[in-house]
């Protein structure tokens, strides 16, 4: 009671000066991560945000950029056509199918590439957000870069399990335009004719061995390189407005996108091969990539279609990481940055 007797009895907790929140009720500490924000934030609500925000970038990149990829495949599916580079290629195919051929494959490109980097950006969050809280704010920040590593490998191999049916048909179609008309057609014949692991999964190694370390690549880089633009800004991102925290995403995009496509391309170009009708054989899925890996050699598994890939994935990869931030912050969701907790908050 008060000393005048009246009103509830207030309660006193003893606070030790040298370790202050080990004093207090766990129910009264704050929760922090290595962001050192309050960590309630980072509840359901804004990995279903990060989740829609990663497919919405992911499909509108990667159906934007469909043109560029029908050229490419074809380049990587049929070298000794498709050898006058990334233009001429682009003048064949208009020249030989007309205009029309380089959407072939939007549907299932743009539905793969949602479901994708639904579970990809989302997973990516998630995985990193909950290893800062675990580790605390100066282990977190010490080891950003395996946090980024691996949160971006176990993403990628739940959004692949995903993405490798709608890639195959894609694929496919690109390869074989006249084999079906529409991408839930070219599904059903692919079922019916292969089975849904010959059909669909046939690419599931290949598309592991391309998009995992391509992922991995992809955030870790960017984070490393939009670290180093804020420290030359020396800035942190809650310092910058909206639209200069998206031109870094952009800038640091570019960057991250060249080197997980320079990483990655071997196994996509395995990949494009192996889902071409009757490639590498008719034996096993290893047996058909070990003889298109020897039929293509190892320069041209590395350098065939690179340029045009690199193009490519430099512009997406910008894209993405634009389109995340920018779709994010209309969400009213702020993004998790990892930070130095010797610089203060």
């Amino acid at each position: 009671k008060s000393q005048n007797g009246s009103g509830p009895r207030s309660t006193m907790v003893a606070v030790n000066p040298l370790f202050p929140r080990a004093a207090l009720p766990k129910q009264q500490r704050p929760i922090t991560i290595a962001s050192g924000e309050d960590f309630s934030r980072f509840n359901t609500m804004y990995y279903l945000k990060g989740a829609l925000a990663g497919g919405i970038c992911c499909g509108v990149t990667h159906g934007a950029l469909t043109p560029v990829d029908v050229v490419k495949t074809r380049m990587q599916l049929d070298p000794v056509k498709y050898n006058k580079g990334m233009i001429g290629g682009f003048r064949q195919v208009i020249a030989g199918e007309g205009a029309g051929a380089l959407l072939t494959g939007l549907g299932p490109t743009v539905s793969g590439y949602f479901v994708q980097g639904w579970f990809k950006f989302g997973g990516v969050e998630f995985f990193k957000i909950q290893a800062a809280k675990a580790l605390g704010d100066e282990k977190a920040w010490n080891n950003r870069n395996g946090i980024y590593l691996g949160a971006a490998a176990i993403a990628e191999f739940i959004a692949d399990i995903f993405l490798c049916p709608l890639e195959a048909t894609r694929i496919r179609l690109v390869s074989n335009p006249t084999y079906a008309p529409s991408m839930m057609s070219a599904m059903t014949k692919m079922a019916s004719e292969e089975g849904v692991i010959g059909g669909f999964y046939a690419g599931f190694g290949p598309i592991l061995f391309k998009q995992v370390p391509y992922t991995m690549a992809k955030f870790a880089v960017q984070g490393k390189v939009a670290e180093m633009i804020y420290d030359g800004m020396k800035k942190q991102p809650s310092e910058l407005s909206g639209s200069a925290n998206v031109g870094v995403s952009l800038s640091s995009g570019v960057v991250a996108g060249v080197a997980a496509a320079v990483i990655s391309h071997p196994a996509d170009t395995l990949l494009s091969k192996v889902n071409k009708a009757g490639a590498g054989g008719s034996g096993g899925i290893v047996s058909r990539l070990m003889n298109i890996a020897v039929e293509t050699g190892a320069w041209k598994l590395c350098t065939q279609g690179l340029g045009a890939r690199c193009v490519m994935i430099g512009t997406l990869t910008a894209g993405q990481f634009g389109i995340f931030d920018s779709v994010m912050s209309a969400l009213g969701a702020s993004k998790f940055h990892f930070h130095d907790p010797s610089k203060g908050h």
